[in-house]
C-alpha cells in the first residue's frame, strides 16, 4: 500500500457556542461511525472552546495512507460547513514532489463569509480598493475574529500606502490566528518601509515557518530575507538565502518568476562583498541572461557590479562592462572610468 507525506494546517472559527457544540458532536460521531477512527486529527489537540475554534498549527504525517488522507479531508470539508471564518490547507507529497493540494474554506450564505469573499474578489479588480475595504469592513463587523479579513484589508492598505492601518490589520490578524503566513509577510513589508530590517527578518522567518516550500510565499519570504541581510551587511546570511532562491525553478505563473533577475543580481552583490568574485560574475551573468521585465537602469547596475567583480578577479575585460553601464546611464560607472583614464 502506497503511503505519502501529508501536511495539514489551518484554523476554522464557528462564531457561537451552539455551532461549536454541534461541530464537536459531529466530529466525534463521524470519526467513530464514518471513518472508524482512521483520520489524522486528534480531537483533544485541535478544539479550543475558549475561542470556539478548531486549529491545526502544523500536522505532518510521514506515512499517511490514501484512506487516512481522504477521510481527514472529507471530515474537514464537512466541519467547514459550520464555520464562519478561516481556512485549511493540505498537501500530499510523494518523493519530494507535490502530489495533491487542497484548500478548504467557508462558502455559505452567512453574511461574514459573503462580505469577505466579495472583498477578496474585488482586490483583483483594478481601482476597486475602496470597495474591497468596504466589503472587508462589513465582514469584520459581522464577525470580529475574522483573521483573514483583517489580513486582506491590511494588504489593501499596504497597496494604498496606508502603512499605519496596514500594520494594525496585519498584527490583528496574527493575534487572532498566529499560524497564517500571509500577515507576517505583509507586516514585514511595512517594517522594511520603516527601515526596521531586524523586525522584518523576524516576521519573514515566521512566514517561512508557517508555510512550506511548495507555496510561493515561502520563496518570496526567503528572497526578502536575503534583501534585508544584504542591506544590513550580513553577506553570509544573504548568500545563504539567495543561493536557495536562485536554485528554485519557478513556473511563469508563479509570483516569484518576475523576481528571478533581481535575486541573481543581489546574490552577485553579496558574493562580491564576500570576495567570491568568480561566483559573483556567474551570478551577474545569470541575471543579465534573463530577458526580463527590467529597465535599462537595472541592467546598467548589473553591468556595473559585474565589471567590479571582474576587476577584483583580475579580468582584463572589466572596462567593457563599465563602459556599457555608463552608456546606459550609470553615473557610478562613468565616475570609475574617469578615474581610470
Amino acid at each position: 500500500m502506497s503511503t505519502y507525506k501529508a501536511i495539514i494546517s489551518g484554523h476554522l472559527e464557528f462564531g457561537s457556542p451552539r455551532s461549536y457544540e454541534q461541530v464537536v458532536k459531529q466530529f466525534q460521531h463521524r470519526v467513530l461511525n464514518y471513518y472508524r477512527n482512521d483520520t489524522l486529527l486528534n480531537e483533544e489537540e485541535i478544539f479550543d472552546e475558549t475561542s470556539l475554534s478548531l486549529g491545526v498549527p502544523r500536522l505532518i504525517a510521514n506515512d499517511c495512507s490514501e484512506k487516512s488522507w481522504r477521510n481527514t479531508i472529507n471530515l474537514l470539508k464537512y466541519i467547514n460547513e459550520y464555520a464562519v471564518a478561516g481556512n485549511f490547507r493540505a498537501w500530499i507529497i510523494k518523493d519530494g514532489k507535490l502530489f495533491e493540494s487542497v484548500v478548504i474554506e467557508p462558502n455559505s450564505d452567512k453574511a461574514a463569509i459573503r462580505h469577505f469573499l466579495k472583498g477578496r474578489e474585488l482586490l483583483n479588480e483594478e481601482g476597486m480598493e475602496g470597495e474591497a475595504v468596504k466589503a472587508l469592513n462589513r465582514a469584520i463587523e459581522k464577525f470580529s475574529r475574522h483573521a483573514l479579513a483583517y489580513e486582506r484589508r491590511g494588504y489593501v492598505n499596504l497597496r494604498l500606502g496606508n502603512h499605519k492601518d496596514a500594520l494594525y490589520d496585519f498584527t490583528k490578524s496574527i493575534d487572532i490566528n498566529p499560524n497564517n503566513p500571509e500577515p507576517y509577510w505583509g507586516r514585514a513589508h511595512i517594517k522594511i518601509h520603516q527601515d526596521d530590517l531586524r523586525g522584518a527578518i523576524a516576521d519573514l522567518e515566521q512566514t517561512t515557518k508557517k508555510s512550506i516550500p511548495h507555496q510561493s510565499i515561502y520563496w518570496s519570504a526567503r528572497r526578502l530575507k536575503g534583501e534585508c541581510h544584504l542591506k544590513l551587511g550580513e553577506y553570509d546570511k544573504a548568500v545563504f538565502e539567495y543561493k536557495m532562491v536562485t536554485k528554485r525553478q519557478f513556473a511563469p505563473n508563479d509570483p516569484n518568476y518576475k523576481w528571478r533577475q533581481t535575486a541573481w543580481s543581489n546574490y552577485g552583490k553579496a558574493l562580491l562583498e564576500k570576495g567570491e568574485f568568480a561566483q559573483s560574475i556567474d551570478a551577474f551573468n545569470k541575471a543579465l541572461a534573463i530577458e526580463a521585465e527590467t529597465n535599462s537602469q537595472d541592467q546598467a547596475e548589473q553591468l556595473l557590479y559585474r565589471g567590479l567583480a571582474k576587476q577584483k578577479a583580475g579580468k582584463s575585460d572589466y572596462q567593457k562592462d563599465l563602459k556599457q553601464a555608463a552608456n546606459m546611464g550609470s553615473a557610478k560607472a562613468a565616475e570609475l572610468l574617469n578615474e581610470l583614464a
